[in-house]
């Protein structure tokens, strides 16, 4: 691991300073993520600036038909949030079921975003659920977000504040997950509004995706067995350690009639 700045602001404006002109700087959230590729000479930041001491950015709170969560909020306490419970009881649940303890801990929404591990759980709420993206500068569309394999919209010094949810009428999210990572090897998240069913997927591609056909599907009759004819290609799955591209499109269908079934 190289030499590096350490930098701990108060404010969303002092991050922002401390990142400014520097070659190469990188927020830190929980460091699940950052730390172990750092270790790996995989990332090598000049500068590294903990958001650990914003206290505005851990805000929870309901405005209307939305949901905001802010980047530093942890999953564990986003798993044990009244407030979500109540708005977007998917979130809840999801959060709980992320890693483990020290992960759950440790780790933020804002940091997974950021990240955009293909398998981390997130993605798919976001995506699944019309979510926004709030920057300090601007906000992102979460199906604009996620570009790439580990890729973002965001740009060089652009930092994440809060992800705002639009509540649903029912929701849910299943995965069904690698024994030792607790990482989705194929999860769904499925959300119904006024106006139709989004169905989002993570694990099984290159990044979070949305299926139309379950969403034309359970759109007409958000009932499991609506999925029965819904055909999931395993030719734009991927193939890896964990499962193969045909095992991942089998555990995508089932995965989503386990989220609709309990959506709530």
């Amino acid at each position: 691991m190289d030499n590096f700045e350490f930098h701990k602001p108060t404010s969303i404006d002092d991050a922002i300073k401390a990142v400014d002109g520097k070659d190469e700087p990188k927020f830190l959230a929980g460091g699940q993520s950052l730390i172990p590729v750092m270790k790996l000479d995989m990332a090598q930041p000049s500068d590294l600036v903990s958001l650990a001491g914003v206290a505005t950015l851990k805000e929870i709170k309901e405005d209307g038909d939305t949901l905001v969560i802010g980047a530093m909020a942890t999953h564990a306490t986003v798993a044990e949030s009244d407030a979500v419970t109540k708005a977007i009881p998917s979130i809840a649940s999801m959060a709980g079921h992320i890693g483990d303890a020290q992960v759950r801990n440790r780790g933020t929404i804002g940091g997974s975003v950021a990240h955009a591990d293909p398998a981390a759980d997130y993605p798919a709420a976001l995506v699944a659920l019309n979510a926004t993206v709030k920057t300090h500068k601007r906000e992102i569309a979460a199906e604009d977000f996620f570009t790439e394999l580990f890729e973002t919209a965001l740009e060089e010094g652009e930092l994440i504040t809060a992800i705002h949810f639009k509540k649903p009428k029912r929701s849910w999210y299943e995965k069904f997950q690698s024994p030792a990572s607790k990482y989705a090897i194929a999860g769904v998240c499925v959300a119904e509004y006024d106006d139709g069913v989004r169905v989002a997927i993570t694990g099984a591609g290159n990044k979070v995706f949305r299926h139309a056909g379950m969403e034309k599907a359970l759109s007409g009759n958000f009932d499991p067995s609506a999925l029965d004819g819904v055909d999931v290609d395993a030719g734009e799955l991927r193939t890896d350690v964990e499962a193969s591209a045909e095992y991942r499109a089998h555990l995508v269908k089932v995965m989503a009639k386990r989220a609709v079934k309990n959506a709530r």
